[in-house]
């Protein structure tokens, strides 16, 4: 999934790039979307992007201090992002918890709706090529979980988050708003533990039931799943075969 995944991303920056000199991705952790940037980075295709025309954003971001192991942003840069030749003014990482916001993850989130909006022109979010989301066990993506206040957030695109059942409890997401923005949101899974979260996300409950159920492009809605994760999918939910 995470090899498939990552020439499908490859391409797309580049037909971006081609399309309009620039292109804006936005990144994902956890198991499956570091799997991803491994993969690009082992990939021979990967020279084919101008990395220094690449805006990237995160998703979420786990609200530690800059530089520790468990931010999703450290991990990218371990992966992928540390080998690139990137614009350094072009990487948007999320607020750390030793910068000017201090414990106050409310206003680390205000500071990160704001980059994003500057980056946007007109409009609160920038209009993203491609938006990343692995799905959890529980259905969530980003940090929105089930039942939890940021799934409800209907008006912020960035939102603290605190008391997360995942450990860290303290963290900083992109809303459902932010992400309904991308014209295209990709949905990473894989693995039989994934499996149950896929199901029930495909059958629409809503996303306070099911985070993942409300996450959508634009333009395409993109799952890409391993055997094991869609081992539990209704046949009913299969689109048609082709003629």
């Amino acid at each position: 999934m995470a090899q498939a995944a990552a020439a499908r991303l490859i391409t797309r920056i580049v037909d971006a790039q081609a399309a309009r000199g620039t292109a804006s991705v936005v990144l994902t952790g956890g198991r499956n979307g570091n799997a991803l940037l491994a993969a690009i980075a082992a990939s021979p295709a990967r020279d084919a992007v101008d990395w220094a025309r690449l805006d990237i954003w995160w998703g979420d971001e786990r609200y530690l201090p800059a530089g520790d192991p468990e931010r999703n942003a450290t991990q990218a840069r371990a992966e992928l992002l540390d080998a690139l030749p990137l614009d350094p003014a072009r990487v948007h990482e999320m607020p750390a918890s030793d910068g000017p916001d201090g414990s106050d993850v409310e206003s680390a989130a205000a500071r990160y709706a704001e980059e994003l909006a500057k980056a946007a022109g007109r409009g609160e979010v920038p209009e993203f090529d491609v938006l990343l989301l692995g799905v959890g066990p529980d259905t969530h993506v980003a940090s929105l979980f089930p039942e939890h206040p940021g799934v409800r957030e209907t008006e912020l695109t960035v939102v603290g988050v605190r008391g997360a059942p995942k450990p860290p409890p303290t963290r900083v997401s992109l809303t459902l708003p932010a992400i309904r923005s991308a014209r295209e949101v990709w949905l990473l899974a894989a693995g039989e533990d994934k499996a149950g979260a896929v199901a029930l996300a495909l059958s629409g409950p809503g996303e306070l039931l099911a985070p993942a159920s409300a996450a959508r492009g634009t333009v395409r809605t993109l799952w890409l799943l391993d055997r094991a994760a869609a081992a539990k999918i209704p046949p009913q939910l299969y689109p048609p075969a082709s003629a």
